[in-house]
């Protein structure tokens, strides 16, 4: 890469902006290699998307910010902070997900479970909000009955079918569903009212 920059015009003009179309081009290309392709497919991906982070640090070297070593060094360092009950002698957590997430938030300093939360869309932000405000203990009445894949694929289209039918825009209006969620999870929060924390015990 380093080379790449020295001595290709494309290469050298290109910055951390001008890469997010090639990343995000290059994750749903990874994303499909996992769906559909073959074992090929997927090492061909994982390689184009891992020349992006080495694209990003090779930039971000020039610039004096940070290298590529110092990149695989903090995640490292993240990854064993994180798991105690693997690198040390904790017990393993009854609730993985909310430990890893209360452990994000006390290192982070976030004051709310929507901190830290990046643009999305409508779906994966739909997850990403409930998955926040049920590892971070916010008292919602949210479902939780077990559904299928199947199932849930099917309830989906037909959903998607009936707005289309209504002249609705699907992804507009869980947007506008997903933002009334959120208000409600700042205003548990401002009142207090977080649910008592899942009982940790070894497994």
């Amino acid at each position: 890469m380093h080379r790449l920059r020295a001595g290709c015009p494309w290469d050298a003009e290109q910055t951390h902006e001008s890469l997010v179309t090639y990343l995000l081009e290059e994750t749903h290309e990874l994303i499909e290699a996992i769906e559909d392709g073959t074992d090929d497919d997927l090492r061909e991906e994982l390689g184009d998307l891992l020349l992006q982070v080495v694209f990003h640090a090779e930039i971000a070297t020039e610039r004096g910010a940070f290298d590529l070593e110092r990149v695989a060094a903090e995640l490292t360092d993240k990854l064993i902070r994180r798991h105690p009950y693997v690198f040390d002698d904790s017990a393993v957590p009854e609730d993985l997900v909310g430990s890893w997430e209360q452990r994000k938030r006390a290192e982070k300093g976030r004051r709310s479970a929507l901190q830290g939360i990046p643009p999305m869309p409508s779906v994966p932000r739909a997850q990403k909000v409930i998955s926040r405000s049920r590892s971070h203990r916010v008292d919602l009445d949210l479902p939780s009955e077990p559904i299928g894949d199947r199932e849930l694929g099917d309830q989906l289209l037909a959903l998607i079918a009936r707005a289309q039918a209504s002249g609705l825009d699907a992804d507009q209006v869980l947007r506008t569903a997903v933002r009334g969620l959120e208000q409600q999870v700042v205003a548990a929060e401002g009142s207090g009212q977080l649910a008592d924390p899942p009982r940790q015990t070894p497994r």
